[in-house]
């Protein structure tokens, strides 16, 4: 998981705001805070989708569907690209750097 610094929290949250106006989102609700801005918003399907920050920068994307008519879904057939952390809690803090969206975290 990436770090995301302070300073660039507001870039990515104006990145995805932008994304999703431009989608047809409609906006449900901006948090400003300082420490723990989120931006919510619903897709004309029905989609509710979230971005929000936690501690130390940790970004949190969230996606919740609309009712649906209960179905067999099939295990995935490969591993994940990346750590599972699935039963994990808590999970663990950010700790990859990026020269751009790292800048200025400590």
């Amino acid at each position: 998981m990436t770090v995301v610094s302070a300073e660039r929290r507001g870039n990515f949250l104006g990145l995805v705001d932008r994304f999703w106006r431009k989608s047809d989102y409609r906006m449900k609700a901006i948090n400003n805070d300082v420490d723990f801005p989120a931006i919510y918003a619903q897709t004309k399907d029905g989609f509710g989708v979230s971005l929000r920050f936690g501690g130390k920068g940790q970004a949190f994307l969230q996606v919740d569907s609309p009712c649906v008519k209960k179905s067999d879904v099939a295990d995935s057939t490969t591993s994940p690209n990346g750590p599972s952390y699935e039963g994990v809690y808590p999970l663990p803090r950010p700790n990859i750097r990026s020269p751009f969206w790292s800048a200025g975290a400590p």
